[in-house]
């Protein structure tokens, strides 16, 4: 795979025109476009109707987290959406990824449209082992847990998972190439963590077996956006 087909660039702004204006921007570096929970509140589903028209791809990144009847219909409107993946926490439990997995395939079969990847979300990269155990109770490792819930999201029968770079090592040698990762908190060596507590470089996550990496802020906030994507890529093509 090409380095620019690993980058998902996230449009994590606010203003739909300026989110637009990024895709637009970097039309001839980038194919595939993060719109998560700020964007699409903000900016509604025409935010990804636009992004498609423009001939990108869309991960929807919402993580669907609710009682299965309300995420089966979330799903659905997503797959009808023809967003390329999209999320669900797998902490929602093996039903719940099912039956939306199931629904959706369904619905894309009988309405002859292509099913969006569906991604199990594992643990947030915003939280450490401390806040794992001392807050949220859960008493096994870290990697333990994100180990478990892509147990669960396999045998839900989800594409692959949502995991940080510190993680996707152990994920694709126990569920095999076939298994997607996608990894958020990536940072290059040039560019603090923020609010990041698990992050890895591009060239790391790669190396490690990530399929898609998701950038931003080490992109978006570089003084020169285009020479820190092109560095980037570099980096892909070195790991």
């Amino acid at each position: 795979m090409p380095a620019r087909e690993k980058i998902i660039l996230a449009l994590d702004v606010s203003d739909r025109e300026y989110a637009l204006n990024i895709v637009d921007r970097f039309a001839d570096h980038v194919d595939i476009y993060k719109v998560g929970l700020e964007l699409f509140i903000s900016g509604g589903p025409v935010v990804v109707e636009e992004i498609k028209k423009r001939g990108k791809r869309v991960f929807l990144d919402l993580k669907f987290h609710d009682i299965a009847n309300t995420v089966i219909k979330a799903s659905l409107a997503a797959a009808r959406l023809g967003v390329y993946m999209f999320n669900l926490h797998a902490s929602g439990g093996t039903e719940m990824m099912r039956r939306a997995k199931e629904a959706v395939v369904d619905l894309c079969l009988k309405e002859n449209i292509s099913r969006p990847k569906m991604l199990g979300v594992t643990v947030l990269t915003g939280l450490s082992q401390e806040v794992v155990k001392g807050e949220l109770g859960i008493q096994h490792s870290l990697r333990t847990h994100v180990k478990q819930l892509s147990r669960l999201s396999v045998s839900a029968g989800l594409d692959g998972v949502v995991a940080s770079g510190h993680e996707v090592e152990m994920l694709r040698s126990h569920f095999g190439k076939d298994f997607l990762i996608v990894t958020p908190g990536i940072r290059t060596s040039w560019s603090p963590p923020d609010d990041q507590k698990r992050t890895m470089t591009p060239r790391q996550a790669v190396r490690e077996g990530a399929d898609y990496i998701v950038l931003g802020r080490a992109v978006l906030s570089q003084p020169d956006p285009f020479k820190a994507l092109e560095l980037i890529q570099a980096e892909i093509l070195t790991a």
